[in-house]
C-alpha cells in the first residue's frame, strides 16, 4: 500500500526532525533462504525511532506462491505506526491480496486503513478498502471503498468531536 509507507515515513520524519543525530544507533538483520522461500527481519533502534519489519515469502514451484511483510515503528516522542501485508498467487490464475496500516501520532490523532482484494480464476476482481481516522481535535473520517463485478463504490462520512455530521473536505 502506497498510504502506508506515507504514514510510516510521516512518524519517522517528525521524530527525524527534533531528534539528537549524537546518540548510538543499532541494527540487526537475520536472512533466511531456500530453494522455495526465505525471510528476512530487521530491527533498527538509534535516538530518533525503533523500527521492526519482517518478510516471507514460499513457492512450490507448480505456480503457486504466496508472501507476507509486517513492520511497526515508534517515534522517540510518542507516534506509532504499524503495518501487516500478504499477497498470494495461484497456478490456476486466482491471485489476492490484503493489509492494513495504523498510525498513532504523538498529538493523539489516529489513521487506519485495511483492504484487500481478489481474482478468481476466470479474472473475476472484487475488493474492499476502508480507511478511518480521528485528528487530535476529535473530528472523524471514516470512508469504504468496494469494487465488484467492474462496479466502484465509495461512501465516506465526516463526525465532529461531538459525532454531529460535518462536510467531509476534498474529493
Amino acid at each position: 500500500m502506497n498510504k502506508t509507507s506515507l504514514l510510516l515515513a510521516g512518524v519517522l520524519l517528525g521524530s527525524t526532525l527534533l531528534a539528537s543525530h549524537s546518540d548510538a544507533r543499532e541494527r540487526s538483520r537475520a536472512v533466511q533462504r531456500n530453494a522455495h522461500g526465505g525471510s528476512v527481519a530487521v530491527d533498527r533502534s538509534n535516538s530518533r525511532f525503533d523500527s521492526q519489519r519482517q518478510r516471507n515469502w514460499q513457492a512450490d514451484g507448480q505456480g503457486n506462491a504466496s508472501g507476507a511483510r509486517s513492520g511497526s515503528a515508534t517515534g522517540a516522542y510518542g507516534g506509532h505506526a504499524d503495518y501487516q501485508q500478504s499477497a498470494y498467487r495461484n497456478a490456476d490464475g486466482s491471485a489476492g491480496r490484503q493489509g492494513s496500516a495504523h498510525v498513532d501520532g504523538r498529538n493523539g490523532g489516529t489513521a487506519t486503513v485495511s483492504g484487500g482484494v481478489t481474482r478468481d480464476a476466470d479474472g473475476n476482481v472484487s475488493g474492499v478498502r476502508s480507511t478511518t481516522a480521528t485528528g487530535a481535535n476529535g473530528n472523524h473520517y471514516s470512508g469504504s471503498t468496494t469494487v465488484s463485478d467492474g462496479t466502484l463504490v465509495h461512501t465516506r462520512s465526516c463526525t465532529n468531536a461531538s459525532g454531529e455530521a460535518i462536510a467531509c473536505r476534498g474529493n
